[in-house]
Order: structure tokens, then C-alpha cells, then sequence
């Protein structure tokens, strides 16, 4: 059965997946960024995607490149896919990633304002969601085809589906970066109860990879 799981999501040495004060000129909030750039934005898988030459090639791009393997569709949060909230304006946005987004396969995002499906270049499809995590799962299971489905985050989003215990597996990329304020990912959450445990730490040579797992997943 298809696992529904998280792959290189960058997190503080204090917890948080984004930072405070997110806007489109700072997607993932004052600091975010910083997550990124040494364990994923640096590695040749990130740069490929973007179509870009070089990169890292050690175990920070192993994980970078096994985050896509076996993907049949990806869930969302609206605040991965815009910056806006409420109703959808009329400004012809189609995402951060350009005409041809990186998941060249169905998108589920969940919203909740209605809009049409949005069929980009190479594969990618989005779709609204509006049912809530459930139907989401749901409709990406049925479109996966038996292969996995990749929840993209943001922060709120996966601890919607912690919470709800259908995650499955949970890849950390823990960055040596302190942000003192933002969205805390584990907060309030008791992990052990919900059936988690450590299966993995590696470490890398931009981030410590720690690899979550659901028991029975």
C-alpha cells in the first residue's frame, strides 16, 4: 500500500519549519530560507530541478533525490502554492515554481475557496481541494496509483496530518540554524502517543537527517 510521507523538510535546531512574518517576499517567513541552503538548495537534485548544473553529491543529495522516488502525488497547504488567503484573486498566479512546477504529477491543495483545476508543462496537474486532509488523501491515494504520496508541507499542514495519525514517515532535515520565533512543528504534539519513533539519523554535510516513522506504517 502507498505510504503518505514527508521528505527534506527543513527544520531548526529549536523546532521551527518557517519563520515569523511569511509574505511573497518571504514565502517561508523572516529566516526560512536559511533551512534550505546548505542541505538542499546546494545539492545537485535541488539544482536540476531548476535547471541548473553542479551541486552537492554526498548524503544531503541521496535524500534530496529519494524525496521523489516512488511519487505518484503530492498535498499541499494554499500557503505552499500562494502567498495570498481568502478568496482566490484574479491575478493569474500559478505558483512559485514558473510553467513548469518540479512534481510533474497530480497536486492536491488544500484550500478553502474553490477553484478550477490549473494543468501545468511536464505533468503537473493542481487540484483544490476544499473536503479538508481527508478527501485530500483520499483523492491523491486514488491518483497515485498505488505508488506514494508526498505531503509538501507547509508546517501547519503536516501537523494537521500528524495529529490525525495518517502520516506515515517523516524525513527531518534538521539545519544548524537558530530562528527564535515562527511555526513550531512539533508544539503541543505528543509524538509517542501518536505512534512515532526515531528510525533513522544520519548525518549530512549541510543537515542531520532524522527519518520519523508511524508504528504499522
Amino acid at each position: 500500500m502507498s505510504k503518505l510521507r514527508v521528505a527534506s523538510f527543513g527544520l531548526s535546531l529549536d523546532g521551527y519549519g518557517a519563520g515569523p512574518d511569511q509574505s511573497l517576499a518571504n514565502p517561508l517567513g523572516v529566516g526560512g530560507e536559511d533551512l534550505h541552503k546548505s542541505g538542499l538548495i546546494a545539492t545537485r537534485t535541488f539544482r536540476s530541478m531548476y535547471g541548473q548544473e553542479g551541486g552537492t553529491t554526498g548524503v544531503d543529495d541521496r535524500f534530496a533525490a529519494a524525496g521523489f522516488e516512488n511519487v505518484g502525488a503530492w498535498i499541499m497547504g494554499r500557503n505552499m502554492f500562494a502567498a495570498s488567503r481568502g478568496p482566490w484573486p484574479d491575478d493569474g498566479w500559478k505558483g512559485w515554481w514558473g510553467d513548469n512546477p518540479p512534481y510533474h504529477c497530480p497536486v492536491f491543495v488544500l484550500t478553502h475557496h474553490a477553484r478550477e483545476d490549473l494543468a501545468m508543462n511536464g505533468g503537473t496537474i493542481f487540484h483544490f481541494v476544499t473536503g479538508g486532509i481527508h478527501e485530500a488523501l483520499d483523492r491523491a491515494r486514488e491518483a497515485a496509483g498505488g505508488k506514494d504520496i508526498r505531503l509538501g508541507g507547509g508546517t501547519a499542514t503536516i501537523r494537521e496530518y500528524l495529529a490525525a495519525g495518517l502520516l506515515d514517515e517523516l524525513h527531518l532535515a534538521v539545519a544548524p540554524v537558530l530562528l527564535g520565533k515562527g511555526e513550531a512543528l512539533f508544539a503541543g504534539l505528543d509524538l509517542p502517543a501518536l505512534g512515532y519513533r526515531v528510525r533513522e539519523t544520519v548525518p549530512g554535510e549541510g543537515a542531520t537527517h532524522v527519518i520519523l516513522e508511524r508504528a504499522g506504517a
